[in-house]
């Protein structure tokens, strides 16, 4: 029988270590992915130029590649950070990331840079999920959300600083110096956390690698409302997002022909999402969850409605694009970080299979979605709001029918 969520949990046992350093280690963690897509996107024509891709549009499978292995590889890192703690998955994964980063640098071939880019995305999706489970060792429920907002807060300086980190790199050197950059990335955010943090899984809480007891955890997280609901929800706004990130440089590059101001644009985008995470931590414990991302999620549907009326009107300019798409954006930071530890609410026991699974599903559902909003590239900017229409107004009825129709509520 599915548990009601709940509404009022407080923190389980605390940060391990200092919350100010717990915090920036966890968003440095998840910064990682971030650092593999966006520090990318000015590279991109380069690439292309470099290792003879045909279409412009193909170029975008640099990103494509990266989150596929990112969504696939969910369902193997959340039992083994259950099985042998969240520590060891994150050490060995952070490794990992950084020799395929390496193999990405050298790559001969397209082929090999998009294998090298599945390899990449794959191993470091253990920062997704085995972080997720580590916060979720330690607080549940509204403070959950609320260091998940501070984490996603910090987390968005990566997109500020990544395109102008790429765009810097090329200055100086080629595309392959990103990866070389990236390489080094994850070997100082993995003496960081060797160092520092200690392991948050409980002996007692270990659970055995057998294939009965993980199907029986995909089994209770997808069995569960809120869970399912939830990574749904979440599935079809990252569809948008992945949208956005696999076709904004041929719309700014392209569209409105400022591709140096790729940099800009993101920073602006992403400091109203660090804004909007902060304003969530700060309110979270008072206005609750659902109240902020329900509310969240309407306006990022009634955003994207106008965006596409000034698209398909052709009266939108890249000013109008940077600041309709930013206030959107924001939305969708505040609605998918409390999206996040609603599905989690009654996964505490199975946190590191519950993150895994919900990770696959949402990363893939929106993997997909993002590659036919990124293909669907134009020369204009009416594929990608389309897009966030259609995904927000989706995501909407999935969280109307995981709640019965309770939405707004102050929980």
């Amino acid at each position: 029988m599915t548990q009601q969520p709940e509404t009022q949990a407080p923190a389980v046992a605390g940060a391990p270590i200092g919350f100010v350093e717990f915090v920036a280690l966890v968003a440095a963690l998840m910064s990682l992915t971030a650092l593999g897509i966006d520090s990318m996107l000015p590279a991109l024509p380069a690439i292309g130029e470099a290792l003879n891709v045909d279409s412009d549009n193909h170029r975008q499978f640099v990103v494509t590649a990266f989150v596929v292995g990112f969504g696939a590889a969910h369902l193997i890192h959340g039992p083994l950070a259950d099985r042998f703690g969240r520590r060891r998955v994150l050490l060995c994964s952070m490794a990992g990331y950084a020799v395929a980063n390496a193999a990405a640098a050298m790559a001969g071939s397209f082929t090999l840079l998009l294998i090298a880019r599945v390899v990449g995305g794959a191993l470091i999706a253990a920062t997704r999920v085995a972080t997720v489970a580590l916060v979720r060792d330690c607080f549940h429920g509204r403070a959950m959300a609320k260091v998940m907002s501070i984490a996603f807060m910090v987390f968005m300086l990566v997109p500020i600083l990544a395109p102008s980190f790429g765009q810097g790199v090329l200055l100086f050197a080629n595309w392959r110096g990103i990866f070389w950059a990236i390489s080094v990335a994850s070997l100082v955010v993995f003496t960081w956390f060797y160092l520092r943090m200690p392991e948050t899984l409980k002996p007692e809480d270990a659970l055995p690698l057998s294939v009965g007891r993980i199907v029986g955890g995909w089994e209770v997280t997808v069995r569960d409302r809120w869970s399912l609901g939830y990574t749904l929800a979440s599935g079809m706004l990252l569809g948008a997002l992945y949208g956005y990130l696999n076709s904004v440089q041929q719309i700014v590059s392209e569209t409105f022909g400022h591709g140096s101001w790729l940099g800009g644009m993101f920073a602006a985008t992403s400091f109203l999402m660090a804004i909007a995470n902060l304003t969530n931590a700060r309110l979270v414990m008072r206005l609750g969850t659902r109240l902020i991302s329900h509310s969240a999620l309407t306006l990022l549907i009634l955003l994207s409605a106008v965006h596409l009326t000034l698209a398909l009107a052709g009266i939108e300019n890249l000013w109008t694009f940077l600041a309709l798409q930013a206030v959107t954006m924001a939305c969708f930071g505040l609605a998918t970080s409390n999206f996040s530890a609603m599905a989690m609410e009654n996964m505490g026991h199975i946190a590191g299979t519950a993150s895994s699974v919900q990770g696959f599903v949402s990363v893939l559902l929106g993997s997909g979605i993002g590659v036919v909003i990124g293909q669907a590239f134009d020369g204009t900017t009416r594929p990608l709001e389309a897009g966030f229409l259609i995904c927000g107004i989706i995501s909407f009825v999935i969280v109307a029918i995981t709640e019965r129709g309770r939405l707004y509520r102050p929980v």
